[in-house]
């Protein structure tokens, strides 16, 4: 099959919508304090939290009890902000036990607020609840834990499988069914590199892109990465809260599972053990269908290849935001070269035996 890709010129690809990341004036600390106490009745303290696109602070209030102060770019769509305050309350109803953000009204009763900056921008302001937790990326990785994060990830799922917004639909960087469309970028890949960046993008479109249609389409988180959970403190064992709903967009629900599961590949001789098991546990709750099956591998491998593809571009147009944006490059590219060792036959028969699926 012939996929068209766009023209070759960084320019056309820096303007195009699906590049939200914009440089906004930061917010100071003493301004976020001063509009949770305004705007919600907190006196509290005040941290800021590191981000890609909106502008977080962890507040801590008198009573000890903390949230997050959550100021979206004033370059980010209004209805796709609105789209994830929308998701969150869906999910509060849907599952009420899922461990994701719960949303606080304003003192007018609004769960987002307008806000007018110095600088002349308007941005959304909105409080959420603060996770508490160990990040997953800092703890050691064991099967109760992934087996955990394959629940929650199915429940999450589930839980917005009903859920429409008008928002849902926007064009998003790090959507795979994109994939194709980050040819252009590849040149800010490290030459060593590039081969086999091109080898799993060309693999993903011969195999995946002309299936993906037919596959059940929805709603989904689309960045379950370790960064992005927090793991009960004591234990290690469960998923505490799951965090930034800022990549959620609609597409191949099984996208979703295939970016939790890239995470979980090991650097080492069986690298789809790990996330054998948290595709395991996710089919236990929401049952995948044989085309999923089908294309989960090169889906995984394609989510590496755009985490080394994207974070090369971006850490070089924003070099100021560098070690954010690459945190996850190094391990994308050495489990991408372990992947590259297993055939697309040996891996759909390992994860469908995880399954007990024949």
């Amino acid at each position: 099959m012939d996929v068209p890709v766009p023209d070759s010129s960084l320019a056309t690809i820096a303007a195009h919508p699906i590049d939200t990341l914009r440089a906004a004036s930061a917010v100071p600390e003493a301004l976020a304090q001063r509009l949770a106490a305004e705007h919600y009745g907190l006196i509290s303290a005040v941290h800021r939290l590191d981000s890609e696109r909106d502008q977080n602070f962890r507040l801590r209030s008198l009573s000890g009890r903390e949230y997050v102060l959550k100021i979206a770019s004033p370059a980010e769509d209004r209805a796709v902000t609105n789209l994830q305050t929308e998701a969150l309350l869906h999910l509060a109803a849907a599952d009420p036990g899922l461990p994701v953000p719960r949303i606080f009204p304003a003192r007018n009763g609004m769960t987002e607020l307008d806000i007018a900056f110095a600088d002349g921008s308007t941005r959304v302001v909105r409080l959420l609840s603060y996770l508490a937790g160990t990040p997953m990326h800092a703890v050691a990785g064991a099967t109760a834990l992934r087996r955990d994060l394959g629940r929650c990830a199915a429940r999450l799922a589930r839980g917005l499988s009903d859920f429409s917004h008008c928002g849902a639909n926007h064009k998003l960087l790090w959507d795979l069914q994109h994939a194709a469309e980050l040819r252009p970028l590849i040149d800010a890949v490290p030459d060593e590199r590039r081969g086999l960046v091109e080898d799993v993008l060309g693999s993903f479109e011969r195999y995946t892109l002309p299936i993906l249609p037919q596959l059940p389409n929805q709603p989904v988180h689309n960045d379950l990465n370790p960064h992005n959970v927090v793991v009960d403190p004591e234990t290690h064992a469960g998923v505490a809260g799951i965090i930034d709903f800022g990549d959620l967009t609609c597409t191949a629900r099984v996208n979703d599972l295939a970016i939790t599961a890239a995470y979980q590949v090991a650097d080492n001789d069986d690298p789809l053990a790990p996330a054998c098991e948290v595709i395991a546990a996710y089919h236990a709750v929401l049952p995948l269908e044989p085309a999923e099956f089908g294309v989960l591998f090169d889906l995984i491998a394609t989510r590496m290849a755009m985490t080394v593809v994207i974070s090369s571009w971006r850490a070089a147009r924003y070099p100021a935001n560098r070690n954010y944006i690459l945190r996850n490059n190094p391990a994308a590219w050495a489990r991408l070269q372990r992947m590259a060792k297993l055939s697309r036959d040996q891996a759909r028969l390992q994860i469908q035996r995880a399954c007990d699926v024949e």
